[in-house]
């Protein structure tokens, strides 16, 4: 077990590993843990694999505050659940965060989160950044469950969420964030989420709200809600997945995309209510 303090946060015990078989982190990201002027270097690696018997074993299981992970009931005995425990106050300005998990063939993840994330100002002006890397062989089965992310007053933070799937991968994967605590303003949020299925795009979007996002909180965007958020399914067997787009109800609609997927995207006055919407949704699959 580690224990990282770093000042004005609080520290918690966070699960070590040995290394996976990952690729080596870009320059934005960093080169590992610890705490530097700009802030934080933390890397979390799950990786997933099919244990023999019809469930999955986790190999690697690994983190770094703020990352803590646990191992958790799931309620399907197929399917290994971990979740994200918050270690520390993260991000704040200037750190960089990854989540990597790998979930091979035949192998079935759930990635959940304990509590929300709250993005916060730092002692530095640089933005944090907070990276999320999936990879889904064929045959497996990802579901990317964190809570919210709330965005607060004078914080400014970038995420990115990256997918690669194989052609028979299937994912859930759901984004939500919340702009400002109650009664305050949202700091700067710019968040990405790139899908590939087969080496081919499947998705590709970028969202940018708060200070210096132009039209951000307009009638075509937000039209003053706070809530954001977007559930993405892929599933490759035929006629599990709606195929004709819907409206959902004032503010939520589903999309079908090529691959074959649905992405049901909402707004809501706030985190709750944006929530409902988005389980809701779950009632359009089978699984």
């Amino acid at each position: 077990m580690a224990l990282t303090e770093t000042p004005g946060r609080t520290g918690v015990p966070a699960a070590v590993a040995p290394p996976g078989p990952f690729p080596a982190l870009d320059p934005v990201t960093g080169p590992g843990p610890g705490t530097g002027p700009a802030g934080v270097r933390a890397h979390a690696r799950v990786r997933a694999v099919p244990d023999g018997r019809g469930g999955t074993s986790l190999p690697v299981l690994s983190g770094e505050a703020p990352f803590a992970l646990r191992r958790t009931r799931s309620a399907d005995p197929a399917r290994a659940r971990v979740t994200l425990v918050g270690a520390m106050s993260a991000p704040l300005g200037g750190d960089r965060l990854t989540v990597e998990a790998s979930v091979e063939a035949g192998a079935a993840l759930r990635l959940d989160g304990s509590a929300a994330t709250i993005a916060l100002p730092g002692r530095t002006r640089e933005p944090a950044c907070y990276d999320v890397r999936l990879s889904v062989g064929d045959g497996g089965e990802a579901h990317w469950l964190p809570e919210q992310l709330i965005s607060a007053q004078g914080s400014d933070l970038r995420q990115t969420l990256g997918v690669e799937l194989a052609p028979g991968a299937r994912l859930v994967l759901r984004d939500e964030q919340v702009l400002g605590r109650t009664g305050e303003e949202p700091g700067r949020l710019s968040s990405r989420l790139t899908v590939r299925r087969a080496g081919r795009p499947l998705l590709d979007q970028q969202l940018d709200y708060g200070p210096g996002a132009p039209g951000w909180d307009g009638g075509a965007v937000l039209g003053g809600n706070r809530a954001v958020g977007q559930l993405l399914i892929v599933d490759p067997e035929p006629g599990r997945l709606p195929t004709e787009p819907k409206v959902l109800g004032p503010t939520a609609v589903l999309t079908p995309l090529a691959g074959p997927a649905i992405l049901i995207s909402a707004v809501a006055p706030d985190a709750l209510q944006l929530r409902r919407v988005l389980d809701q949704s779950y009632t359009f699959t089978s699984w």
